[in-house]
């Protein structure tokens, strides 16, 4: 298994301006990369609060920081992130709060998740096992027409219905358990190839994001984390493709931009300045990076900051 390599750690690290007795949020804890900066960064009076919905990620931070009083950590998800923070920290306001909508390598690399279109294992694709319901029950039970609107909105796949024709016959003949077994019927369904890429990728991708409520769980994050965030407390968020960014860039341009029936005014009322404001400009992870890390290489930070 391959060791997790956080992404755009420095970015995120000056993006957080993190201060010594600040009370800092990483939501998305993986294997603890971005939060041991965090720490390394805190003083004795701050705190961080670490959560992440894989019971996997939990066990490992609590073996790896199993002698820093300074860390709690949470099991739960995006879209609990208020109850979790405030089942951790009272009332307390937050100086900074990451959200890391990546994937992790041990997720990625261990086949019995079954997340990967290039090892066996089950079809599961659950980043908390005990809730919802595996993938290989919804593509057994879900209709033609769901499973194509679901590759193609979540996947942006463009044969998403000629692949939801391959699967549902596929399923007519036996039960679709498998990660291979998947990932070849869409391989036999999709009649040209992304160079360099997987003919599977945009499909597991789709089926990864919908069992997950990926951005459902998103919006409901960002949405909750105004309410948390101290004055000039900073929102940094990591997307990996297309339809995180959106959601990520709309939240922050419409929280950050005054009303456009009020942009005229001479001067705006108290309670119409927008909670927050960009922070720079969205950034990317360097070439050097990159080349270390490929799977760096969609990663996308954007960061505001509330007022």
């Amino acid at each position: 298994m391959d060791e997790h390599k956080p992404v755009l750690v420095d970015e995120v690290l000056a993006a957080l301006a993190v201060q010594q007795d600040g009370l800092y949020v990483d939501a998305t804890f993986g294997r603890g990369g971005h939060s041991a900066r965090i720490l390394a960064s805190l003083g004795a009076g701050g705190r961080l609060i670490a959560i992440d919905r894989d019971p996997e990620a939990i066990a490992a931070g609590r073996q790896r920081f199993a002698s820093e009083p300074r860390v709690a950590l949470v099991p739960g998800a995006f879209g609990d992130l208020a109850a979790l923070v405030h089942a951790a920290a009272g009332a307390r306001r937050c100086n900074g709060i990451l959200l890391d909508c990546g994937v992790s390598s041990p997720q990625l690399d261990t086949p019995g998740r079954g997340f990967s279109f290039q090892t066996d294992g089950p079809l599961d694709m659950r980043m908390d096992p005990q809730h919802s319901e595996p993938a290989a029950l919804w593509l057994a039970r879900a209709a033609h027409h769901e499973i194509r609107d679901v590759i193609a909105r979540l996947g942006e796949e463009k044969f998403a219905r000629r692949i939801a024709d391959a699967i549902v016959r596929a399923r007519s003949v036996a039960p679709l358990t498998r990660t291979l077994q998947l990932a070849d019927v869409v391989a036999r369904a999709v009649p040209t190839r992304e160079p360099g890429k997987h003919p599977a990728t945009r499909t597991f991708q789709a089926l990864r994001m919908f069992i997950n409520d990926e951005l459902g769980q998103l919006r409901a994050a960002l949405a909750q984390a105004l309410g948390l965030l101290a004055p000039q407390g900073r929102l940094a968020v990591i997307s990996f493709h297309s339809l995180e960014d959106a959601v990520v860039r709309d939240f922050m341009r419409d929280h950050s931009s005054v009303p456009p029936e009020l942009a005229r005014l001479p001067s705006l009322p108290p309670d119409a300045e927008p909670p927050l404001r960009l922070v720079g400009r969205k950034q990317r992870a360097s070439e050097a990076e990159v080349a270390a890390n490929p799977r760096a290489r969609s990663a996308l930070l954007r960061v505001a900051e509330r007022r």
